[in-house]
């Protein structure tokens, strides 16, 4: 599948019953509520996704339940997170036969890889598929920057051709923008700073609040790309008390607790996550039920 690296991106949650089993309906539920707001691509196994707790085999039936759902519609992508070398070729090989159409890939989890080191990871996961790529690039989370330089080495690869911008620094988008053109596209990884990097040229938004509040992020992108940024704006500062659940430690049972209070998700996480309870469960609520009582009428 051929697919532009623009608009609204979610990182999907991965829905658990009460006794740790994949909820593939609950999945299916967010799945089209995306869907009908607009999305233009889904992510699988991030780190919404909880994807250091999930099994490789709970992977290939989340990325086969989303294909089979989505019927082409959409792309949708397969994060890779892995500790070497050897297991991220792996992911890359079995995600083209699960039938993903795009990669997200961060650079090597646990062991803080060198310049050298990171480039040569990045380019043996790549030269063993077809499929297009989206470079992770999180130094805050995962202590490793994919810098200019490095991106530069990258691009000789044809199937680099994105990156997820969570650097938290929103003036590398001009960076990034001055060096390489569109050669690699650029989606905004942090939501609190998705609206000025949407205006300063990012192409599109690789979201988290989406999986509970899907309508009114591809708005805010929507709204942004046509112009009209006062009402992008409007949408956006509603938006911020919730967004900043996004980059919080704890982002994975925040985002859950906002996407079941909006009725298209679950509360359960994976051990050794637990349950939100006592008063930061109430202060969370407290936030997100503000929003949704308060929620914006969507007019384009």
């Amino acid at each position: 599948m051929n697919f532009e690296w623009k608009g609204v991106f979610p990182a999907l949650l991965t829905p658990f019953t009460q006794d740790d089993q994949l909820d593939i309906l609950l999945f299916e539920k967010n799945l089209q509520a995306q869907l009908d707001a607009g999305v233009s691509g889904v992510i699988i196994g991030g780190s919404l996704g909880e994807a250091s707790t999930i099994t490789s085999d709970e992977k290939e039936k989340l990325v086969k339940a989303a294909v089979n759902y989505v019927k082409g519609r959409i792309p949708v992508l397969m994060n890779i997170a892995e500790c070497t070398t050897k297991d991220a070729v792996a992911q890359a090989k079995l995600a083209e036969n699960w039938g993903a159409t795009g990669l997200m890939l961060l650079p090597p989890m646990r062991y803080k890889s060198d310049e050298r080191e990171t480039v040569t990871y990045f380019k043996a996961v790549a030269q063993v598929t077809h499929l297009p790529i989206m470079i992770y690039n999180n130094p805050v989370d995962y202590k490793i920057e994919t810098t200019l330089d490095m991106f530069e080495e990258l691009i000789v690869l044809p199937n680099i051709q994105s990156v997820k911008e969570s650097t938290r620094d929103v003036t590398n988008v001009s960076r990034m923008k001055n060096r390489f053109g569109d050669r690699i596209k650029i989606l905004c990884g942090v939501d609190t700073l998705a609206m000025e990097e949407l205006c300063l040229g990012a192409d599109g938004w690789v979201a988290g609040l989406v999986d509970a509040f899907p309508a009114e992020t591809v708005a805010i992108y929507k709204l942004v790309k046509a112009g009209k940024i006062e009402a992008a704006a409007k949408i956006y500062r509603w938006f911020m008390p919730v967004l900043e659940l996004d980059i919080h430690p704890k982002l994975v049972q925040y985002i859950k607790l906002a996407a079941m209070q909006t009725g298209i998700g679950s509360e359960y996480v994976r051990a050794p996550r637990l349950q939100l309870e006592g008063t930061e469960r109430q202060n969370v609520l407290q936030t997100i039920d503000e929003a949704i009582s308060n929620r914006p009428k969507l007019v384009f």
